[in-house]
């Protein structure tokens, strides 16, 4: 029950002519759980606007000379799910918005195939701004953009971690590895359970679909 629905309900008891009624201490610590549920949100909603704001407005790095927008992520921040790339590519840097491309229309038919919505996860990459000719980023970069990609991870705090390529995958565990030692594994980040992925056929690999959902409806 939402604090709507609470409204509602005690409008209805007053409508029908009960002013006053005892409450037990099971009920009275409903409506304080609620409170505290609904002051945790607000703030998980003014961290990530400012957050926001400020990754905006980066000047911290030379791909702020060169970009045409900051690509911050987007989507559900109370998913259990995060899914994160590498970096914008050409699309992404002309829209602002994540995973557009081709890359993007695969991730969204991954999700649907495991019957997950697209907006109902969060999707980020380890760098806002697009390297130049879509080349790998740079120590530099990755050093100077990655505490914006950490910030999001502490407000959404996903049950699960879902990295989209080998550039995602060594930047944010911090272990060189082929792509092929990757796949299929699944390793932790601040005790976040992280599958890392190239690509998925899930049709075929049902493996990955049951570790996926495993991790996302516990």
């Amino acid at each position: 029950m939402n604090f709507k629905e609470i409204k509602e309900y005690f409008e209805l008891l007053k409508y029908s002519g009960i002013e006053e009624m005892v409450v037990s201490n099971q009920f009275e610590a409903s409506i304080s759980n609620l409170k505290r549920a609904k002051r945790k949100n607000t703030d998980k909603d003014e961290r990530m606007k400012l957050l926001k704001s400020d990754c905006l407005n980066c000047q911290k790095c030379i791909l702020s000379k060169t970009r045409n927008n900051v690509v911050f992520g987007e989507g559900n921040i109370y998913s259990n799910l995060l899914i994160v790339g590498e970096a914008p590519g050409a699309e992404e840097d002309l829209s602002g918005k994540v995973f557009v491309g081709k890359a993007g229309q695969l991730l969204t038919k991954m999700l649907n195939a495991i019957e997950i919505n697209r907006d109902d996860v969060f999707i980020a990459n380890i760098l806002k701004c697009r390297p130049p000719e879509n080349r790998n980023p740079k120590p530099i970069e990755v050093e100077n953009c990655l505490p914006y990609l950490e910030s999001q991870i502490d407000i959404i705090k996903p049950i699960a971690i879902l990295l989209f390529g080998r550039v995602a995958a060594t930047n944010l565990l911090k272990i060189e590895q082929s792509l092929g030692s990757f796949r299929l594994r699944i390793f932790s980040f601040k005790n976040i359970p992280e599958l890392q992925l190239k690509y998925i056929r899930l049709y075929r690999e049902m493996e990955i679909q049951n570790k996926i959902l495993e991790f996302i409806y516990p």
